[in-house]
């Protein structure tokens, strides 16, 4: 099982903060954001990463998390993404490095509470397929939404007027080989972008998308400077043991 995390994009909602730096190098209380998700990552035994980025910042990651090895990786290899092309295309930069493994794809500025080994030793022993992760909110309205039945997925509509569920698609995605050959046929969104939205209606679409759903908090630390604030809040919480 290979890991793959997501750092590029240019952070406009956390601008000016982001005006000359990466989101992901941000401090989410005393740690750089983009340590979460490598840890996440390495606590669910998966120890190859890759890690894509792009823009001007892109060696300070190489400089900040080196080989990978203080968070117990193997391996912690870079790619890099010349232009915003979408989360699709970013992933379509690591099937070299992912070549027939299954893997799984964290966006760098998604933190969460809960380890992730349950969730990937489950995907370990799904046949084939796909798997995300879903989270009720509160405000379904600004996410993807999910219609479950069970751990399958009947319907995922983005960011919905009326939202048929309070289950929201977090960033963390889990494929096997077959979103190579999704990716390679993706069409850009009105965005100009590859939409992860569309593999995942691929994996919907052969019916072999499955969903399980996080219990512990999670944090989306890239949505605003509030979000950044309310995730380093929780991340003090969850590392001092109680509740601010």
């Amino acid at each position: 099982m290979k890991g793959v995390v997501l750092a590029g994009g240019l952070g406009t909602r956390l601008r000016p903060l982001t005006s000359i730096t990466n989101k992901h190098l941000l401090p989410v209380y005393d740690q750089p954001m983009i340590f979460y998700p490598l840890q996440k990552l390495a606590e669910a035994g998966i120890s190859d990463v890759m890690l894509v980025t792009g823009g001007n910042s892109a060696g300070d990651f190489l400089r900040l998390l080196g080989d990978g090895s203080d968070f117990g990786l193997n391996t912690l290899n870079y790619a890099y993404q010349t232009k915003e092309g979408g989360i699709a295309e970013a992933i379509g930069l690591t099937k070299a490095f992912v070549g027939g493994d299954k893997f799984v794809v964290i966006l760098g500025d998604n933190i969460l509470e809960d380890s992730l080994e349950q969730y990937v030793e489950t995907f370990r022993k799904q046949e084939n397929g796909a798997r995300i992760l879903l989270k009720e909110v509160s405000n379904p309205r600004d996410y993807g939404v999910a219609e479950i039945e069970g751990d399958r997925i009947i319907s995922i509509v983005e960011k919905p007027e009326c939202p048929v569920s309070n289950y929201a698609v977090i960033g963390v995605y889990m494929y096997d080989d077959y979103a190579f050959e999704v990716i390679d046929a993706l069409k850009p969104s009105a965005r100009g972008e590859l939409e992860v939205t569309d593999i995942n209606n691929a994996y919907l679409s052969a019916g072999k998308l499955m969903a399980d759903i996080i219990g512990g908090w999670w944090a989306d630390s890239g949505s605003s400077i509030d979000g950044l604030l309310q995730a380093g809040i929780r991340a003090r919480e969850l590392r001092v043991g109680r509740k601010i």
